[in-house]
């Protein structure tokens, strides 16, 4: 198959039934005339079924030589189609032609979170979009408080909006079938951005602390990033917060919460 060989090193499952490609781009709402944003396109199943939904299709695809065929097999489908390909890591770009609104993609599963964490950040336009990750990735970045899967993805993907587990999907779709299980995620976009590029990057260190040590009530988890427990516990109960409490417990706004208290020092 174009002398292809997938690799595990670049998390290479290639969707091949055209019955879930349908149903992915159904269920991500795609619309004709949007730009989407496809990261990991491979052998171009998906990339085609954006296309034939009228979609003008970004695909960033960090491998040369799938870069290299994608154009010439979406040509040879569905003439005229449009496509722009980005050769490059994912995790790298900065810049995307046509400010897409929709992300749309079988994200390698090696990066997944990194992947979208960086495009969530990067690119404001995107507004909404639908995921394929590994089942227990999608389930945590779907999770609630409380929950025994929630932990620092769920809180940094909360941080730009809502997300839900939106479907299964059979191992028999992929080539080469994977040993894991997969699943749908969508998610919207919030209106408004939480706050600040320093108040996400302050919060986010929060919530590396508190999930590195999870099992640590959070006046202890915190103790390294805010100075020590004694100072953790002043500043947690200034932002309504009780320093007994275990990350598992908070939502993104709890930890801006604390966040916000912790940059006015």
């Amino acid at each position: 198959m174009l002398g292809v060989n997938p690799t595990k090193k670049l998390g290479q499952n290639f969707v091949i039934d055209a019955n879930t490609v349908r149903r992915i781009v159904k269920t991500a709402g795609v619309q004709a005339g949007e730009t989407v944003v496809e990261v990991g396109p491979g052998l171009g199943s998906l990339t085609l079924g954006l296309t034939e939904a009228g979609a003008t299709v970004v695909a960033v695809e960090i491998d040369g030589r799938l870069a290299e065929q994608l154009p010439l097999t979406v040509e040879l489908m569905q003439p005229g189609a449009p496509l722009t390909v980005v050769t490059a890591d994912a995790l790298r770009i900065a810049q995307l032609p046509g400010d897409p609104s929709r992300l749309v993609a079988n994200l390698p599963y090696n990066v997944s979170v990194p992947v979208l964490l960086h495009l969530l950040e990067h690119f404001a336009s995107i507004r909404a979009g639908l995921i394929m990750v590994q089942a227990e990735v999608g389930e945590r970045l779907a999770a609630p408080p409380g929950s025994k899967v929630y932990g620092s993805p769920s809180v940094k993907s909360a941080w730009y909006g809502d997300f839900r587990v939106a479907g299964k999907v059979s191992r028999q779709v992929f080539w080469p079938v994977p040993n894991v299980d997969s699943i749908l995620i969508g998610f919207e976009r919030r209106g408004e951005q939480l706050e600040s590029e320093e108040l996400r990057l302050a919060t986010f260190a929060l919530v590396d602390a508190a999930f590195q040590q999870r099992r640590k009530m959070l006046r202890q988890a915190l103790s390294e990033v805010l100075g020590d427990s004694a100072t953790a516990t002043v500043l947690m109960s200034e932002a309504g917060i009780d320093p007994t409490l275990r990350g598992e417990q908070l939502t993104v706004h709890d930890f801006l919460a604390v966040a916000r208290v912790w940059q006015r020092r």
